[in-house]
């Protein structure tokens, strides 16, 4: 027997806000994120580590474009009945980080930075990375994007540094990687530091 579904008629006058506040309200409450993880305990697991921000600078509209496309495959995968964890992450080296924080400090190359100091530069640095965390969390939230920040990954963590050399081994161990000397396109301030170093 077909039961036809009732479908209730809208507002000609829809608050879009307050409906989008009601609905991530609800979503926290009632907890909807993390029960779509546990209620598929048992099931085949879909993982996924977010490709983290580097939270150094204000999100931008680019970012709201990238977490759309980083939520659509986790929860399709959800849909399928897989159980998808989340885990956010915040990238925290590389050289866009230093050359800010050179910026910010007037530095202009490496006798500055030694100048300053390495560890003073550093610590400058892992500031610089949590400048805008709570931002970025605002508007991933905001814009419904699920994914775990309570367990978040640093690439500034001992244990996640010490992860990515043990993945290195583990590639070298099984040689796929090779040596070979090339030259490739390098922006002149890389080429300046490591000729520097």
């Amino acid at each position: 027997m077909n039961k036809k579904r009732e479908i209730n008629s809208l507002s000609a006058q829809i608050d879009l806000p307050a409906m989008e506040a009601e609905i991530l309200d609800f979503w926290a409450q009632n907890q909807i994120f993390e029960k779509s993880v546990t209620n598929r305990d048992g099931s085949p697991r879909w993982s996924f580590y977010e490709g983290p921000p580097t939270a150094n600078g204000m999100p931008g509209t680019h970012h709201i474009e990238a977490r759309v496309f980083k939520d659509l495959f986790p929860r399709f995968q959800t849909m399928k009945g897989k159980q998808v964890i989340r885990k956010a992450g915040w990238d925290c080296h590389g050289l866009p980080v230093e050359i800010a924080v050179e910026k910010e400090l007037g530095f202009t190359g490496k006798a500055d930075i030694e100048k300053f100091g390495v560890a003073a530069f550093n610590e400058k640095c892992r500031e610089s990375v949590q400048r805008h965390v709570n931002e970025f969390t605002d508007m991933t939230k905001r814009m419904g994007f699920w994914v775990d920040f309570d367990d978040a990954y640093w690439t500034m963590s001992p244990e996640y540094i010490e992860s990515v050399w043990w993945s290195l081994q583990q590639i070298w161990n099984k040689g796929i990687i090779s040596t070979r000397s090339s030259r490739g396109a390098l922006l002149p301030k890389v080429w300046n530091r490591i000729i520097r170093s």
